[in-house]
């Protein structure tokens, strides 16, 4: 059985979407990621199992990619700058690369420790 979620409530209601949308947007050009090149994913932090195995699972020019973005978006923020207006990641080009395979690796282990976890009946 499922159960509705909130993001499946606001997406399907017109009137929540256009009352949330704007504070999303807001919530997110405030968290500053943006305005130094980086994408939503750039930021997910490193240190679980789950997500060093998705890094090891997306392609090579997107691990480049996302090495240079956070270097870069180093550099920028140690001179206590931003980067121009024009140059700031834009919410077209702010695509999810990584929770697929986050996602995709977090049901693997989920699947795999159920698999453990059974017990073998013999008759």
């Amino acid at each position: 059985m499922s159960y509705p979620t909130l993001y499946n409530t606001v997406k399907n209601s017109r009137f929540l979407y256009g009352l949330l949308k704007p504070v999303a947007n807001w919530y997110t050009n405030i968290s500053g990621y943006r305005q130094l090149g980086m994408r939503y994913d750039d930021i997910i932090a490193e240190e679980s199992t789950t997500v060093q195995t998705a890094l090891e699972r997306i392609p090579q020019n997107e691990y480049d990619q996302r090495i240079l973005r956070i270097r870069n978006a180093y550099q920028i923020s140690t001179r206590n700058e931003i980067l121009p207006r024009d140059k700031w990641t834009k919410p077209e080009e702010d695509i999810r690369y990584l929770f697929p395979y986050v996602e995709r690796v977090a049901f693997e282990e989920a699947e795999r420790e159920a698999f453990e976890a059974a017990k073998i009946i013999r008759k």
